[in-house]
């Protein structure tokens, strides 16, 4: 019996320290997350922030929960364990514990539950009166914005005012897409011949990635785009920038580069306001192409090395492009280049 009390005593250390290294690897997993570029930890708009206080109890909880089980399992292993001449533990039929632990599950799940049918009901409410109104149209595999109330449409950049509301109408032109921004929304999906919405509030100034999250086909992990979020000021001078047609080159490249976007065929796929003859509504509007930061539906920075092999074959850059291979030369791509980037 003398040594029962010190073999106890080492069981239940034991089990808190293995208990205390599990909830340390659960907190560091939580932590690096945090620092990945879409990650949902850091929340930048008032309904991101709510539903990341939903994951944070459900988070706690479960750990607690967790840690109790595991530490309750190893010190009641070591200090109830069957020996010679001596029984295990058993506890079948004790009321009392067997209530406990039926009430416990019904206390944790209420206190998951009740956040979670509050931030359900928040998010999935009317956005505010005063809301900027945003459509975002998912094609196979770009993002379209449309800003109705500015006159403005452009793509793969979703430009943002902070610390107003959002209003984003969600649609698609083809198949299901989804719309998620993990630091600013949940995902919602984009139906062909319905209208979702979501709303939020951007809080800080700052670039946030997004991405369909919804398989759509083959370049699916390709269709991503970039929101960037300003302060006011910022947004309204972006907006009349916006709104300025695109000039036409009189000389050089870049208007060498105009003639061969018409004979080309890009003028039946695209729009360049100020430009007559491209009306095209099938790809990206490009009037302020030059001003993106990203191309080819948001898969790689808007530079000219990538631009370059954008145009010299599409579908080998991106698996299943609607963009065909125009078979273009090296001095015909030179030129659209130069035009390209001229539509600022």
């Amino acid at each position: 019996m003398g040594r029962s009390g010190p073999r106890r005593m080492i069981a239940i250390v034991l089990s808190l320290v293995i208990t205390a290294v599990t909830v340390w690897l659960m907190y560091i997993a939580f932590v690096d997350s945090a620092d990945t570029p879409q990650t949902t930890y850091q929340a930048m708009s008032d309904n991101a922030q709510l539903a990341q206080d939903v994951y944070t109890i459900i988070f706690i909880l479960a750990g607690a929960v967790m840690a109790g089980v595991i530490a309750l399992t190893l010190a009641f292993s070591f200090i109830y364990r069957e020996r010679p001449g001596q029984q295990a533990l058993q506890i079948h039929g004790n009321s009392k514990l067997e209530l406990l632990w039926t009430l416990l599950p019904v206390l944790i799940v209420a206190a998951m539950a009740v956040p979670t049918f509050n931030a359900i009901a928040v998010i999935t409410g009317d956005a505010p009166e005063d809301s900027l109104e945003v459509k975002a149209v998912g094609y196979q595999w770009w993002f379209q914005f449309q800003y109705p109330e500015l006159g403005v449409v452009t793509a793969s950049d979703l430009h943002l005012p902070v610390d107003r509301p959002i209003l984003v109408k969600l649609e698609s032109k083809d198949v299901i897409h989804s719309f998620w921004v993990p630091q600013l929304s949940g995902k919602v999906d984009m139906v062909p011949g319905h209208t979702n919405q979501l709303w939020f509030t951007p809080n800080t100034v700052g670039e946030f990635m997004g991405q369909c999250a919804e398989f759509c086909g083959l370049s699916h992990a390709n269709m991503r785009f970039r929101v960037f979020v300003h302060t006011q000021e910022d947004f309204d001078a972006w907006v009349q920038s916006q709104l300025a047609e695109a000039a036409t080159p009189e000389e050089g490249l870049a208007a060498a580069g105009a003639q061969q976007f018409t004979m080309s065929g890009c003028i039946g796929c695209h729009t360049v306001r100020g430009n007559a003859l491209a009306m095209g509504v099938i790809g990206p509007e490009l009037t302020h192409f030059g001003s993106r930061t990203r191309l080819a539906g948001g898969m790689v920075e808007n530079t000219e090395v990538e631009l370059r092999r954008w145009l010299k074959n599409p579908p080998a850059m991106k698996p299943g492009s609607i963009m065909p291979n125009l078979n273009l030369t090296d001095e015909q791509i030179d030129s659209l280049v130069a035009y390209l980037y001229s539509l600022q």
